[in-house]
C-alpha cells in the first residue's frame, strides 16, 4: 500500500482505517511505514535502506494500493506507482481529494498513472471512498483474492 499517510499523526489514524479495511477482507497489506520502522532506528544509511525495502516489497507484492490524494500527490508515492508499472504490477488508485489535479478531463490525475490501469473500465480500480472499497463495488476483492 503505497501512502503518504505515515508521515503525519493526523493521517496516520487514517491509515489504519485502511488497513482494517483490508485485514477485514483477508487481504495482506505489505504496508512500508510498519513494515520499515525497524530500519528507521538506524544512525546511518537508513533512508537507502528504506528505499530498498519498499522496492523489495513492490517486486513481491501481486498488486499496489496507492493513495493519490494532493495536487500534485506525493512523489514518493508517484515513484512507487512507476516501479510498479514498469514491473507490469495491478495497479488501485484511491483519491477523494477534491482538487483538480489533472489537465485532461477524462483522467481525475496525470494521465501516465493510468498506464498501469486497463485502458477500457479503469474505473474499476479507482476509488473514491472507504466505502468503495468495504461494499467490494468494483470487485477489488476478487481481483485481491485470485
Amino acid at each position: 500500500m503505497a501512502n503518504p499517510y505515515g508521515f503525519s499523526k493526523q493521517t496516520k489514524k487514517l491509515l489504519y482505517d485502511f488497513i482494517k479495511i483490508f485485514n477485514d477482507l483477508k487481504i495482506e497489506v505489505y504496508e512500508p511505514f510498519e513494515r520499515t520502522k525497524s530500519l528507521i532506528q538506524k544512525e546511518s544509511d537508513w533512508a537507502y535502506d528504506v528505499a530498498i525495502s519498499n522496492y523489495h516489497d513492490l517486486k513481491k507484492c501481486d498488486c499496489i494500493f496507492a493513495i493519490v490524494n494532493g495536487t500534485p500527490p506525493d512523489e514518493g508515492v508517484m515513484i512507487e506507482l512507476g516501479i510498479a508499472i514498469a514491473l507490469n504490477k495491478a495497479i488501485f488508485l484511491f483519491r477523494d481529494d477534491f482538487r483538480n489535479c489533472s489537465d485532461s478531463n477524462q483522467y481525475p490525475l496525470n494521465l501516465m498513472l493510468f498506464l498501469g490501469l486497463p485502458r477500457e473500465n479503469w474505473e474499476k480500480y479507482y476509488f473514491e471512498s472507504l466505502q468503495d472499497i468495504r461494499s467490494n463495488k468494483k470487485g477489488f476483492v476478487e481481483w485481491a483474492k485470485r
